[in-house]
């Protein structure tokens, strides 16, 4: 398949969110990004396709890995990409999102890609300007990015996600991960488990056609792929948890627990992770099952696709929202 196919089938101008796309639009996506794979292990990993382009990142929350991936695939791509960092900028001193997104708009962008703790926000600013905009996470909305690299690492190592049981496990309640990979991972045929205590489960969860369990082990049985959340503490607003100690007894990722999952069942994490808390160390390190560093370098290369693509479409006609 050539750009011009893959591009094609990914007629949107922005990248709001996964609820909605198809599997053949998903596929265009994971598709591009396995191109860039092989291409970051090289000496060289510069191309020029965004030569001329810019990108800027504006994350009103704190962030590692999703911002220096991001500043890694654009550069690498040729774009020049700026930083904007809104514990200095005129955020703080009281100006709106609409008229951050105006200032922005009149410098002529082509890409923005955004990251607020308000879910919505960042369709509101697409709204408001004439570049594409990429949803680098809001609120408890959605993450479409993590859970396109998410899916590209279980596709390399596994070869499908159709027919996949897949557990995810932990603050379900608040994780933006959880939606963007439920809508994904069913989207494309899997099979999804949650597993939290009933206070981090959303209410009628069940719509998004999943399971829900509240009991580990009964939750993890035959799983293929386990991936874990971090508990979102700075969410919780309200006593969610007898304790952290409690939480890791019950519902921490060990080997006892995992014992009952398909054998060479896969471990996920998006990170950051807290080590004793969601997961053990052990088995966290186990680099036999763990994906975990595995899915940071899918992350670069998945946001080269995503930007590539993008930015493709905007010399395109009249291409549909999303």
């Amino acid at each position: 398949m050539d750009n011009a196919e893959r591009l094609f089938e990914f007629p949107h101008r922005h990248l709001l969110g996964i609820e909605g796309l198809t599997p053949v639009e998903i596929t265009a996506l994971l598709d591009h990004s396995e191109t860039y794979v092989e291409q970051n292990r090289q000496t060289n990993k510069k191309k020029s396709v965004l030569s001329g382009r810019t990108i800027i990142n504006l994350f009103y929350e704190d962030s590692t890995r999703t911002r220096t991936s991001f500043e890694l695939a654009g550069k690498r791509l040729g774009g020049d990409v700026i930083n904007m960092s809104v514990s200095t900028s005129s955020v703080k001193k009281g100006e709106t999102l609409i008229d951050t997104a105006m200032t922005l708009n009149a410098m002529h962008p082509d890409v923005l890609v955004v990251r607020h703790p308000d879910s919505g926000s960042v369709k509101l600013l697409s709204e408001k300007v004439n570049c594409a905009v990429i949803n680098g996470g809001d609120g408890a909305h959605e993450h479409p990015t993590q859970a396109l690299l998410d899916a590209l690492t279980i596709r390399r190592r596994i070869g499908h996600i159709q027919g996949l049981r897949i557990a995810i496990c932990g603050d379900i309640l608040h994780s933006r991960v959880a939606r963007s990979n439920i809508h994904l991972l069913t989207t494309m045929g899997a099979r999804v488990r949650l597993i939290a205590p009933k206070t981090l489960i959303p209410t009628d969860v069940e719509r998004m056609g999943v399971e829900v369990f509240n009991d580990m082990k009964a939750g993890l049985e035959d799983c293929d792929i386990v991936m874990m959340l971090r508990l979102q503490k700075e969410r919780m607003n309200g006593n969610y948890l007898p304790s952290v100690r409690e939480y890791f007894h019950f519902f921490g990722l060990d080997y006892g627990k995992l014992s009952v999952a398909n054998p060479n069942a896969l471990i996920m994490h998006p990170g950051p992770m807290n080590r004793g808390v969601e997961i053990d160390s052990e088995v966290a390190d186990d680099f036999g099952r763990s994906a975990i560093h595995e899915q940071v370098e899918m992350g670069v290369a998945v946001r080269m696709a995503v930007l590539e693509i993008l930015t493709a479409n905007l010399d395109q006609p009249a291409p549909r929202n999303l």
